[in-house]
């Protein structure tokens, strides 16, 4: 069933353009600013005590006190990890002798904290050692060992090391022999553990852990009462969440019988990533089709323009069908890195464009939002419109924030967005022993295991032409054309190519060395419109340019967008691309209105109309000027 794989980050070499300067950026001040984070270090951010947790629960094994104790949230552990996962990715784009010292030292300070069973959760070691696996709804404690095994997994692919490596399978074996050997009721309360094993699978080749994965896939839901009954002999909570809500934490029906989107988002596409891993190396048909489901679920009613996911805070969920409003959109950072997840191992059960077409919207537009432009400020909720007054202050929209934080208490969405921008390649290629995938556009060499080597050149995504050299040929070759390019063309060589369009995908027969092939994309801007089921968009618009949404500041249009109407009829006026603008972009400018306030709360006189022109940025530049006012969609003028 599996049609084709990621590549592995070691087979991209990254060269210059928009995606190298991201990926230079994580290297020289994402990561050592958060490195100083973990070991609180960073001046304005908040505590973090990562490193120093692990000191303490090493301190604890050895018999000695637990010095200032466990300080965060239960799942602090999992900051490191993810942390050392971006160093990685980072690591095998550009060698760093400095940096991978860094990494070496967290880790010997990580393995001194593991028990001598393999367990490791400086939670549990630090306080509360009697009550281990005893709260899998709410703990935590596969979550972080599943981090743990994506970091080790990818930091033995980056640079061969494999003392990480041997850290997570003695903890993987301590998993196994409580879940399957000593058969320990119950599955992840946050599922992440389940797709970290399949990677932990493919690196070490250790069948126990896909054993597993399948374990913790198969049980989920099944037994729709074992939260209930583990909170009834507990004494303690972490959150008091409810042990009854089934939606929340997708237990409520067995993986292969869901079929809606719901419950926390994050949790929701972790898990949706590890059933289609799964699904794809297993043949198994209906899990298959559940994904399938899930997806169409999530795209097709529950997926904001942006890539964001995740209609509500209360829960950081799923909301229902059509739900989708945007002064008060969660869109958490990291839901979306989920979703680009989900989509790339969609691609691998079948190679179809939907699929890299969100995972290119979720990465272009939120997941790159999430990060200020110098890469020191972040956010968690990424909202379509934002007003202030109201968003960040309002109950109903105290999650909105109109600014940044430096860090956050709960800090799982910044070294999420480290690790994905790193490992971009890893998104953008894929390969099967016959053919090589060109899912995204990233400029640098790609090496496939096929033995072929491809230079893709490009200034996207505001430069709309797209150059494959073929350094060593002799495999089929398969270019994703967007939906959103309603005209493209193909040459090669300099002459009209001649390929099979088949699912969004360009298929090229067979490349020889020395050929070029160029894509040329539809760079036009244009009008986007809601469906009539989404009542927060009724009578709206908005812009996309590529794969960018755009959105209305106030800082470019007079007044502030709120009198701001948008006539859709004419064309998008594109800029030329500014260097000084927001770390370099493209401004589209838009006929239409701005409407006149009323003199009191409510009138009977209608509101005036004057023509203005408006001014748009993208999407993921918003909120780099200092607070404003911010919307994604606006009314149309009347005609």
């Amino acid at each position: 069933m599996k049609t084709q794989s990621q590549i592995k980050i070691t087979q991209y070499r990254p060269q210059k353009g928009f995606i190298f300067g991201y990926q230079q950026l994580i290297k020289s001040r994402v990561l050592p600013y958060q490195y100083d984070v973990l070991n609180d270090r960073a001046e304005g951010a908040e505590k973090s005590h990562v490193v120093r947790n692990f000191i303490n629960a090493a301190n604890v094994l050895k018999g000695g006190d637990k010095g200032d104790g466990f300080y965060g949230m239960v799942f602090q552990d999992s900051d490191a990890a993810k942390w050392i996962e971006a160093a990685a990715y980072s690591l095998s784009l550009f060698p760093d002798r400095e940096l991978e010292e860094r990494v070496d030292g967290l880790i010997e300070i990580i393995a001194a904290a593991q028990d001598e069973d393999g367990y490791l959760n400086t939670r549990f070691t630090v306080e509360d050692r009697e009550k281990r696996w005893t709260n899998l709804l709410e703990a935590h404690e596969l979550y972080c060992a599943g981090h743990f095994m994506e970091a080790a997994a990818a930091y033995y692919e980056a640079t061969g090391k494999d003392r990480l490596l041997k850290v997570m399978l003695k903890n993987a074996d301590h998993i196994y022999d409580v879940f399957i050997n000593k058969k320990h009721e119950g599955y992840p309360g946050h599922p992440e553990v389940e797709l970290a094993l399949i990677r932990l699978y493919e690196a070490s080749g250790d069948k126990r852990c896909f054993e597993l994965a399948e374990h913790f896939l198969n049980v989920r839901g099944v037994d729709r009462e074992y939260y209930k009954r583990e909170a009834r002999a507990r004494d303690w909570t972490v959150w008091g969440n409810n042990a009854e809500d089934m939606i929340y934490q997708q237990s409520y029906a067995p993986v292969r019988e869901q079929s809606d989107a719901a419950g926390h988002s994050v949790r929701a596409v972790y898990l949706y990533t590890a059933m289609a891993d799964y699904a794809s190396r297993s043949c198994d048909e209906g899990m298959a089709a559940a994904c399938k489901r899930l997806w169409d679920s999530i795209v097709q009613k529950r997926m904001y323009i942006t890539g964001g996911i995740g209609s509500t805070g209360i829960g950081e969920a799923f909301t229902v069908d059509y739900d989708l409003p945007c002064d008060t959109a969660y869109c958490e950072s990291c839901a979306s890195v989920g979703l680009m997840m989900f989509a790339s191992r969609m691609l691998e059960l079948e190679p179809k464009g939907e699929y890299a077409d969100i995972m290119e919207n979720a990465f272009y537009n939120t997941v790159l939002a999430g990060m200020s432009l110098d890469g020191k400020r972040f956010f968690y909720v990424n909202p379509l419109e934002v007003i202030p007054g109201i968003s960040g202050v309002a109950a109903t929209h105290w999650h909105d924030k109109p600014q940044r934080s430096e860090w956050y208490a709960c800090a799982c969405c910044p070294p999420n967005i480290a690790r994905t921008v790193s490992a971009f390649g890893k998104y953008a290629y894929g390969e099967s022993e016959t053919s090589c995938f060109c899912h995204l556009y990233a400029a640098g060499e790609v090496s496939f295991d096929n033995g072929a080597v491809i230079v893709c050149e490009t200034g996207y995504p505001y430069d709309f032409t797209v150059k494959y050299s073929i350094k060593k040929g002799g495999k089929a070759l398969a270019i994703r054309i967007p939906a959103w390019s309603g005209e493209f063309e193909l040459l090669r060589n300099g002459r009209k190519a001649e390929f099979t369009l088949k699912d969004g995908y360009a298929y090229f027969d067979s490349v020889r060395e020395g050929e070029e092939i160029i894509l040329t994309l539809d760079g036009r801007a244009k009008f986007v419109y809601p469906s009539s089921k989404i009542a927060e968009n009724t009578g709206c618009a908005a812009v996309m340019r590529g794969p960018l949404v755009y959105c209305f500041e106030g800082i470019d249009n007079e007044g502030g967008v709120l009198p701001l109407r948008i006539d859709d009829n004419g064309e998008i006026a594109v800029s030329d691309y500014d260097e000084g603008l927001l770390g370099g972009t493209v401004r589209l400018s838009v006929k239409g209105s701005r409407v006149s306030g009323t003199k009191g709360l409510y009138s009977f006189e209608k509101p005036k109309e004057e023509a203005a022109v408006l001014t748009a940025v993208p999407y993921y530049t918003w909120g780099n000027r200092g607070p404003g006012d911010m919307r994604v969609w606006l009314p149309l003028a009347s005609k």
